[in-house]
């Protein structure tokens, strides 16, 4: 693969090679491990909030509506807009024990479409902070999408390359969605966790991958998706190296796919046990595809076809499949396939997830920030004008993102 990192000072001639070695090796480690991502992170930050503090500041003066209302009309509510709410509810008042329900006894959105880690490590924070369910929210929230650049950087590195990294670092702080990674929302906590667990599978630290999965699992629904790329991984051992695999490594893999599924299957049933409704979690769910396409029973595998036969007819259902068939020809070229059976495994099976049981709509960009690793293939880093091309397009698309989810609809 191409290396787009910078040539340091010390790779000039006039140096001898042992020393060159010695300087540029040690450069290299001590910026490859922290300061780039974190550069990275800190430059994205300076443009994401410029950003958002400038259309607050505008729409506050000119009197715009918000799509999300919040009554306090601080800049750190502004942060906290959207289903952030309902994180506030879980970290005061905790779940509902009883349903809200509609006139006609349908069930109506509420925290149980919410999981628990993040406005847990909100609460925790709030008195270090005054109190504020928003400060607080961001502050973790910021803090976790710094962890998520460090991991994303050292995952990319350790597939592909370190110059590939940094751009594919890059391409996710800056990207649409970039500012995702400072608001009161569990997008960041979620990705530093995922990130982390894959980064652990790859280096096969296999008794690692296990926590961090578990907490996942519990931050933001998608998980499963871990727990297939485990068991990928193990059948690609199994038929490499058989005899040679060692029982330990086995049983490991088993343990923390297991422990993951089961996790990632959990939340559905403490719902159901808490609130004594059997389709508690999923009718939650479903309440918020009302709007999209009225009420509808959920199938596996339709979502993305009730929501473009609705809105297009016959025509939508050709574009899903068209943009299936895409998909699959994206996971199949050899530059994806290149950063490794483990990071392929994993980011397929999350965007089969996403047509499986996810409603697309606003929403979809957000949730595929779990495919970041897929920025260290060619179509994105292969060259460095390629790299920077998306670069500009990502830094482009942020603002109108930010106008559009602000004040016309929810991500």
């Amino acid at each position: 693969m191409t290396d787009l990192a910078e040539p340091t000072r010390a790779s000039r001639p006039g140096l001898p090679t042992r020393v060159r070695r010695v300087v540029t090796d040690g450069l290299e480690a001590r910026h490859s491990g922290w300061t780039a991502p974190l550069l990275v992170w800190l430059a994205s930050r300076v443009v994401s909030t410029v950003l958002l503090l400038g259309v607050w500041l505008i729409a506050t003066a000119q009197g715009w509506t918000f799509a999300s209302h919040r009554r306090e009309g601080t800049f750190w509510s502004f942060l906290g807009s959207w289903d952030a709410s309902f994180y506030r509810t879980i970290a005061e008042r905790g779940y509902p024990a009883v349903l809200p329900l509609d006139q006609d006894g349908h069930v109506l959105p509420n925290a149980w479409a919410f999981l628990p880690v993040f406005p847990t490590f909100v609460r925790a924070v709030q008195p270090l902070v005054g109190g504020s369910f928003w400060v607080a929210g961001v502050l973790v929230a910021t803090l976790a999408g710094a962890g998520a650049c460090v991991v994303l950087y050292r995952l990319v590195a350790a597939v592909a390359d370190v110059g590939r990294a940094r751009w594919a670092t890059a391409l996710f702080a800056f990207g649409p969605t970039g500012f995702l990674l400072q608001v009161a929302y569990a997008e960041s906590t979620f990705l530093l966790l995922l990130f982390g667990a894959l980064l652990a599978l790859v280096r096969r630290r296999y008794w690692a991958v296990l926590p961090l999965g578990l907490v996942a699992a519990f931050t933001k629904p998608g998980v499963l998706a871990l727990a297939v790329a485990l068991a990928v991984h193990l059948v690609v051992r199994w038929t490499r190296e058989r005899r040679a695999l060692p029982a330990r490594d086995a049983v490991a893999i088993v343990v923390a796919g297991l422990g993951i599924a089961a996790a990632g299957l959990a939340w559905p049933v403490v719902a159901s046990a808490v609130t004594g409704r059997p389709d508690a979690y999923l009718d939650t769910e479903l309440s918020w595809w009302v709007g999209f396409v009225g009420r509808q029973h959920f199938a596996p595998l339709t979502p993305w076809f009730t929501m473009a036969g609705t809105w297009l007819g016959p025509a939508g259902i050709v574009l899903v499949v068209v943009v299936l068939a895409g998909a699959v020809w994206f996971w199949t070229r050899r530059g994806v396939r290149a950063l490794g059976v483990d990071v392929v495994s994993f980011t397929a099976a999350y965007a089969l997830y996403l047509v499986a049981v996810f409603l697309p709509q606003q929403s979809l960009p957000r949730l595929l920030m779990p495919t970041a690793p897929l920025f260290g293939a060619d179509a994105f880093t292969a060259t460095r004008r390629r790299a920077v091309g998306w670069l500009v397009v990502g830094v482009c698309l942020q603002p109108v993102a930010v106008v559009l989810l602000w004040f016309l609809g929810y991500p």
